[in-house]
Order: structure tokens, then sequence, then C-alpha cells
């Protein structure tokens, strides 16, 4: 198979954008050698090569955002033979300000010999029928023919309500562009289909925001990270009604047993246990004894999981990811701990593998660090929960005796989602773990 498309790379992922290609045309590929870089909405991510072959074609620039399936280069036995045989190759998304990208472009260069092919991750299954798929035939031409258009243009001509084969295309061949669909007649002046006009709604919608005066304002493109956060926390919040419950917990003597942990981990020459890494141990241990939090609503049924995967939320240059302590429950502070440190700096440098940030059940953000007392954190859908965690500070509380005390003091707030999680079911779960923490040795035993 010559055909290299863009694989799928991690259970969310619907499209990637091509980061780098570390090979050119006409360059050899081997086996397990890795051609390209791809970011994805968690990572950035290397497609290797499966057989051995010759890079005959890249139908896909550095910056272009391409959908699962669709064709992105091509490798042959250096013939130059090889050609497209699925959908029109991808076009350079707007927000990543490449050109776009004509299918099968002839290339100058002279490929060398050699032999086989690559085999990128399995993409969509064959045979189904996909929204662009039923957005073309519907925009057939008079004679018959479905008018040549990147799947880009498609997207944004099934948002928008544009008839496909009103559009005359200015690129190659008469191909369709986004800039062709994006400057054509909405189709909802004339009748749009009741499915389309909703779409065509919110893009006028937003094209009517204010624009500040030009000038007055700097372009930061946002990362594929952040643009698929945005979109998932703008839904999350939009489709799952959050509830809040704050608890403050006298962590006085938690910090005092970290300090005794840390003493034994130091003189066995092991690293060190941060707090959160206590938080993580202790919320794993509640959902063990009390999974009734650690469930994912699916419209007629709740999913309750088997396993306890906490996700860490992790700040990165990028954007905000989401490691996963997988098993949380089965593992010990100490190596929550090496498994934490090592997940955060692997996140920061855009190292991690898919798996590593997939299948989480549950989520932990921590802003104690940063001097935050109390927050509140929006749930990263499909998990039903996410507990934000405020830095300790010293307040004064009356003991068993009367005298006043100085105590330190954290609070934690809940989001819960409401359609899964009863206020009176998330009560009892911030009840559990805040007894765990008030008394820590509960924690490890």
């Amino acid at each position: 198979m010559p055909e290299i498309t863009m694989p799928r790379l991690s259970d969310t992922m619907e499209e990637g954008v091509i980061a780098s290609w570390l090979k050119q045309v006409g360059d050899p590929v081997a086996r397990g050698e890795v051609i390209a870089e791809i970011e994805t909405d968690k990572a950035l991510m290397e497609l290797e090569a499966y057989d051995d072959g010759v890079l005959e074609q890249i139908l896909a620039d550095a910056g272009a955002r391409v959908p699962i399936g669709e064709p992105i280069a091509l490798v042959g036995d250096g013939s130059g033979t090889a050609r497209v045989t699925s959908a029109a190759a991808p076009e350079t998304s707007a927000a990543t300000g490449g050109s776009e990208v004509s299918p099968a472009a002839p290339t100058p260069d002279a490929p060398r010999p050699a032999t086989g092919s690559v085999t990128p991750t399995p993409t969509a299954t064959a045979g189904s029928a996909t929204p662009d798929d039923r957005t073309s035939s519907s925009s057939a031409t008079a004679d018959g023919q479905r008018p040549k258009s990147s799947p880009l243009a498609r997207k944004i001509a099934r948002e928008r309500g544009v008839d496909l084969a009103t559009v005359t295309g200015s690129g190659p061949g008469g191909r369709i562009t986004r800039r062709d669909v994006e400057s054509a007649k909405p189709a909802t002046d004339s009748g749009t289909s009741p499915e389309l006009a909703p779409a065509a709604a919110t893009a006028e919608a937003a094209v009517a925001q204010p624009i500040p005066v030009s000038g007055d304002y700097d372009e930061i493109p946002l990362t594929r990270i952040q643009q698929v956060s945005a979109t998932r926390l703008t839904e999350s919040k939009q489709q799952a009604p959050h509830i809040y419950l704050t608890s403050a917990i006298d962590v006085t003597e938690l910090l005092a047993f970290r300090v005794q942990i840390n003493a034994t981990l130091d003189s066995a020459g092991k690293g060190k246990v941060s707090v959160n890494d206590l938080l993580v141990k202790a919320v794993a241990a509640t959902l063990r004894t009390d999974p009734s939090v650690n469930v994912s609503f699916a419209g007629d049924k709740l999913l309750q999981h088997k396993g306890i995967h906490l996700g860490v939320a992790v700040a990165t240059p990028a954007g905000l990811l989401v490691p996963v302590i997988h098993d949380a429950d089965r593992k010990s502070v100490s190596e929550i701990a090496a498994e934490s440190r090592d997940k955060a700096e692997r996140a920061r440098t855009r190292k991690l593998r898919a798996e590593e940030m997939s299948g989480g059940t549950f989520t932990i953000s921590n802003l104690g660090m940063f001097g935050i007392e109390q927050f509140t954190a929006v749930i990263n859908p499909p998990e039903s929960a996410i507990l934000a965690v405020g830095g300790a500070s010293d307040e004064l509380r009356l003991d068993d005796s009367g005298a006043v005390v100085a105590r330190k003091v954290l609070r934690v707030t809940l989001s819960a989602d409401h359609r899964a999680i009863d206020g009176a079911v998330a009560a009892k779960f911030l009840q559990q773990f805040k007894d765990l923490l008030e008394h820590p040795l509960r924690i490890i035993t």
C-alpha cells in the first residue's frame, strides 16, 4: 500500500497537524524509522515506517491539519508510480498560517530505488460513510460528478451550509479550497436544510463578534492542544451540569507525616514524595472504598469503571496536559511519586505517549504551589468529576479542650457532573477523602 494516511494516534483524535517531515521526497525509508512528527490533541507523536521504501510524494506540508484517514504522503519502490487512491489530499488550516496543498502534485525530485511500503497506524473503518462524504455527495455538479474539494473545505462547507456544487474552485484543476468556501454565499439564504442551519447560524454569530481596532493587539496562534482543550472544556460546561462542593481539611498531621516519609526515603536513597502524591494516593484509596464517583455518564446509563486511573493536570508551554496514573490504588506512594515526576517532565517536553494520557477516570488539578487557596475546575470528559486543590494555609482553630491553636488547612473543591453524581454522593466522597487526610496513616494501610 503506497499511500500513507493520517493515523489515529489517540482515542480522542479526529485530525492531526503535520509538525515536521523528517524525510524528504526521494529519501529511502526503513522499517521502524521515524519519518514525520504529528501533533495530536494530546502530544507530539512520531510516525514510523512499517516497511522499506522510497518517499515519492509529500501531500501535506508541515503545518497542514489533516483529518484521520486522509493521505499525507506516497511511498513506493522508487519508480514514481505511486498514486493517491483515496480522497483528495489535505490543505493547511488557516490557524497554522500555511499554504494550501494540492493533491498528488508531481515532484521534480528523482527518487532513489528501494522496495516496500510504509504502513501507518490503522485508520477509520473502510466502507463507513463520513459526514464529509455525505456533504460532498449531496453537492454533486449537474453532470453528476462530485466537485473536487479538500477535506477542510468540505468541513467548512458543512458548518456554513454552503452547497459545493455552487462554488467555483480556484485550486489546481478547479479544486475547491477553504478560501473558496469562506467567500461563498451560505445556502441558508436560499433554504438550507434544517441540519445545516444551526451550524451556519453559529458561524455567522462568530463572524459578528466585535474585532479590536487593527494594531491594538498581537495575534497568538493557539497550539493544537489549546484548540482542542478550548473546544472540549466548552462542551463540558455546556453539556454537563456542574455542581461544586468545597471542604476545608486540617492537613497538619499530613504534612508532618510527609516529613517522616521523606526522611525514610532519603535514607534509602529514593526520591521524595510531594503533598500532591499523597493526595493522589488518598483519592485512589477513597475511590476504591466507594467507587460511586468513579463513573462516566453514557446517556441512559452510567459506566462504573473497574480501574482507578487518575489524571494529574500539568501546565506546559503548549497547553494543559493530563498524564494518567493507571491503577493508582494498586501503587505505593513512592511509586506514584516517581511516575508523576517522570510523566510531568515528559509532558512539558511533549514526549508522552498517547496511552499515557488516555483512560483517565478522575482528575486532580493542584494550584496550591501558586498560592491559590481555592478554585473550581472544569470536568474533563468523559470523566464525571475533578478535584481542585488549593494551598495549605495557617488558620486558628479550637482544639478539643477549647484552646485556640494554629493549624494547616487545605481547601479542595469537587466539581461533579450532576447527571452522574448526586450531591449527597459527592459529599460522601469528600467526607471519606477528608477523613483519610486527617488520619494520614490510613492512606498507606
